[in-house]
This record gives C-alpha cells, structure tokens and sequence, in this order.
C-alpha cells in the first residue's frame, strides 16, 4: 500500500523529512477496523512527532491522526460497524498513523462519518472536535444548555484563546450551540478574526495585545472559563489576571514551561486535555469518543455544526504533506488542511 512518512526525524526544509513509501498492507487486531482512507487533515501534533520522534532502528514512522475512510474489514471482537460504512476517527498516538492507504484502528474511538459532508469535510474534523468537546465538556464542566456547574460572580462566558485554529474553530461552534456562555475568541489578523466571527463567536478580541485589558473594553466582567489552544505560556500571566476567582482553566498545547504559581491566588483550576489519554491508556471509558464523534455527525447533519476545512492541499503525498507542515510550523493556519486521495 502506499503511505507517507520519515526514516529519520529532519526539518521540514529538508526532502526527507516526509517521503513516499510502499508498505504492506495492516491486518486488522481483534477490536480493529481495517478502514481504506479516503482523506486525512494536518495537526500541530503531526509536526511535534516529526521532530521528537525517531522511527526504530531501520524502520518507517507513519504520522497522520484524522481520517475519513470505508471499513474494508473488520475484527472478530470490533462492534458497530460493518465492511462498507463510511466512518471519521482521530487513531492512536501509539500506533501507525492515517498517513497510508489503508490504515487500523479500534472500533471503540471510530465514528459514523456525517452524510451530508464529503470525505475531505469529514476529515478535517475528528481530532479537533474531541478535542474541543472534552475540554468544554469533560474537563472544563461547561454542560451542555447552560446545565455546567457555574463559576460563583463570574460573567457566564468562555474566552478561547486561537479561535482560529483547528481546535478553536470547532470550540467557538460547541459553546455557541450547545450552551449560554458568551463566547469570546481571539484573533490578531481581519481574516482570522472574520473567521471566528463566521463560526458564531459573540465577541474576537486581538491576542496580540494584552488580553486582561482586551477582556475588560468588552464590559462584561471577569470570564469564569479560559480554554487556551496555543502559546500559553505568552498569555498565562494575562490569563490568571483576566480570569474570575475560583475559575476554571484549561490549555491544550506544550508549553517549556508552566508558571501554575500563579493560579492560587484567585484558586483557580487547572485542566490540561489531551484527547490521546483515552487510546493511549485504554481507559474504561474509551468507547465515549466513539459516541462523541456520532454525536458530531448527528450535530452536522442537522446543520448546526460545520466542517473547519481552511485549505485543501490535493492528493496524499509526501510532497503535499510537506507543504501541509511548513504551514502549520508557520502558525498562520486557518482552520483545517485535508488532503484526499492517494496517486495513482
């Protein structure tokens, strides 16, 4: 089968940092699917583990953690599904990844893809909206209609920090459709600001500037919830300033370092998501991701969630996903980058 990955972790400047293979094709685990990938989107995690991950000696690291595909084959032990259904998932940090013709991957964290999208639509979405949904709804304890547990004096609001990113853009969507909050995001260029305007956010304030003075000009008091999806670090301080006491905090992204001394002053809590814990521990609620992602199709096939596709980079290989990287290391991604279909 052909699939696209690394022998040797490299910059992306360089030819080898992403290459074409021809491997043999997977058999499918007693709990797996064996899924044909139709499409697959780009994350910040597929550049993190091209740089810190080196393959095993003499081998190929396959990255890639979004796909849409058609179940081709399934596992003694895999329930829900049957060979032929159409299916979206975000896989396993743990095992090879999307980034190949035909890929594995347990039933229990795979979704029904949404009907009324198209498979390069659909990709864009899994990793980013379970994402999004368990730090809004698992960890930060929004609820859904206005039901979460409210932040005591806190104006009932949510900044997300990079509105315009991948996660962002699905977190404004699932604040604004599925609970009261005011939703305030934030932007720093017209086109991304527009962007999550578009999406539904009530408010787009510039994190280039200072953000507790940008929270302030908007008059309506101290947010009881911040959920920050990039460059952390740079904001933390304004964040614990901006804040209302005894608030809720949660960040998804790396940063060197993590100043959490700055937190108790006001107790606040702290939340980091990472969508992979669920897979990568094989915890006893895994199969929750599963009904998460039908519960994103049913939202989108209702129309009151859309795809976050920002850019379409053509066929999956090594030469696009190179590209696909270059732009995500820049940070002036908007949305999501799907590539679809492999050359022939």
């Amino acid at each position: 089968m052909r699939a696209v990955g690394y022998r040797k972790s490299l910059p992306i400047t360089e030819a080898e940092a992403l290459v074409d293979f021809d491997l043999p094709r997977p058999e499918p685990g007693p709990r797996d699917l064996l899924v044909k990938v139709e499409a697959v989107s780009v994350n910040p995690v597929d550049t993190k583990v091209r740089v810190r991950a080196e393959p095993e000696a003499g081998g190929v690291k396959i990255l890639g953690w979004d796909a849409a595909g058609t179940v081709v084959a399934t596992g003694a032990e895999a329930e829900g599904f049957s060979v032929g259904d159409a299916v979206f998932y975000a896989g396993d940090l743990t095992r090879p990844g999307t980034n190949a013709e035909y890929h594995c991957v347990d039933a229990r964290i795979v979704g029904h893809k949404p009907a009324s999208l198209d498979w390069a639509q659909a990709a864009a979405l899994p990793l980013t909206a379970i994402t999004a949904w368990e730090a809004l709804f698992d960890r930060l304890d929004t609820g859904k209609s206005g039901t979460g547990k409210p932040v005591p004096g806190a104006a009932l609001a949510i900044l997300i920090v990079g509105g315009a990113g991948g996660v962002g853009s699905v977190a404004i969507q699932l604040a604004r459709q599925l609970t009261d909050l005011t939703v305030i995001a934030t932007a720093s260029r017209p086109e991304t600001a527009a962007w999550c305007r578009d999406l539904g956010a009530h408010h787009v304030i510039d994190h280039a500037r200072p953000l507790a003075a940008e929270v302030a000009s908007l008059g309506l008091g101290a947010p009881g919830l911040v959920f920050s999806t990039t460059n952390t670090d740079a904001h933390l301080a304004e964040i614990a300033e901006l804040i209302a006491p005894q608030g809720r905090f949660a960040l998804i992204d790396d940063p060197a370092q993590l100043d959490v001394a700055l937190l108790k002053r006001k107790s606040l809590s702290l939340h980091w998501e990472f969508m992979f814990t669920r897979s990568m521990f094989g915890t006893s609620d895994i199969g929750a991701q599963g009904a998460l992602l039908d519960e994103i199709a049913r939202l989108v096939d209702a129309g009151r969630l859309r795809t976050t596709l920002g850019e379409h980079y053509g066929r999956i290989d090594a030469r696009n996903l190179r590209r696909a990287h270059a732009l995500i290391e820049s940070g002036r991604a908007k949305g999501k980058i799907v590539l679809e279909g492999f050359s022939q």
